[in-house]
């Protein structure tokens, strides 16, 4: 089967074509802004937003895998995220019409639901709080207006939570660093739930998508269950580094006053920081979001969300590295 990824070179891409490289009943291909640090010899620098470069790349594809994505909390100006989100899934159409494909998995994001979600289901209203999120719910309408004139196609969609791993560098990195470090605050009671997905698991069930969900129009919150709470994460990274680690709870108003202090300083200093009312307020949402569709799909995943922060955590702080390539998200 000819896969051909489109932003294959970040985080998730890499993992994904690491893990079906491994087969090889997969033709691989990779289409990115970026060269692969890993798969260079299977990347063509391209761009989602240039029609031509799609419609040349998904020449003799049987299934794409759209990953391109504009994902930060502060890209700027705000009209990336619909150039790369939304008109990156027309491109892509566009192409794969072209070119007779018609299968697709798209990445979208829980970040359609919005914040504070009484753990939605893929069916929940959507209520997204940032052009992050709002972008993603518009490329899922995009697809969802046209495979109502595309009947014959298979467009799958994978809504997943925040995703965490070996040589990411986001929040769930970051906030690891913290709790390991012993500089990490705990906003709030530290009982609101984090759905939280590894990297590991992600990629496969993407692999599982490829092989077994080849009809229709579907849609799949990815989650590795059971959540756990703040104080429930603190408490396995304390575990599995052996070392006690202890934490202050301070009231949210405090946090998110501070968060707003940077806020302006991060304005008057023309300088992104570390620390955001934005970020303040992830941290203290409940984020917990059902997953009992891919409970009932078939999908088994190699390993529990306790394994997947264990791995993390050797590979990050425990034993020595081999290179320093990471990669950088939200």
């Amino acid at each position: 089967m000819k896969v051909t990824l489109i932003g294959g070179s970040g985080f998730v891409g890499t993992r994904l074509l690491g893990l079906l490289k491994v087969s090889a009943q997969y033709d691989l291909r990779n289409l990115d802004l970026r060269q692969s640090h890993f798969f260079p010899e299977i990347t063509t620098i391209s761009d989602v937003r240039e029609q031509s470069l799609m419609d040349e790349g998904l020449q003799g594809a049987d299934c794409v895998v759209l990953l391109a994505a504009q994902h930060r909390d502060d890209v700027s100006p705000v009209s990336l995220y619909y150039d790369t989100n939304v008109g990156g899934v027309e491109t892509t159409l566009r192409a794969m019409e072209k070119n007779g494909v018609k299968r697709i998995i798209f990445f979208s994001s829980v970040a359609v639901y919005g914040l504070n979600k009484s753990n939605p289901d893929e069916n929940h209203e959507k209520d997204p709080f940032n052009h992050y999120g709002k972008s993603k719910w518009k490329a899922e309408q995009t697809l969802q207006k046209w495979y109502e004139t595309h009947l014959d196609w298979n467009i799958d969609i994978i809504r997943p939570t925040v995703i965490f791993g070996e040589r990411n560098r986001g929040n769930v990195y970051n906030l690891l660093r913290q709790i390991a470090g012993g500089r990490f605050v705990m906003v709030g009671k530290g009982d609101n739930k984090k759905s939280m997905a590894y990297v590991g698991n992600v990629v496969s069930f993407v692999q599982f998508m490829i092989d077994n969900v080849t009809t229709g129009y579907n849609v799949y919150n990815y989650v590795d269950k059971p959540d756990f709470t703040m104080n429930e994460l603190v408490s396995h990274v304390s575990q599995v580094l052996k070392k006690h680690i202890p934490t202050t709870h301070f009231p949210y108003w405090i946090g998110i006053t501070g968060g707003y202090c940077f806020d302006i300083l991060a304005f008057v200093m023309r300088k992104k920081l570390a620390v955001s009312s934005v970020r303040v307020k992830k941290f203290c949402a409940t984020t917990e979001f059902d997953a009992t569709k891919v409970l009932a799909s078939g999908f088994k995943a190699p390993y529990t969300l306790g394994e997947g922060l264990a791995r993390t955590l050797e590979f990050e702080f425990v034993s020595s590295r081999t290179d320093d390539i990471i990669f950088k998200t939200e």
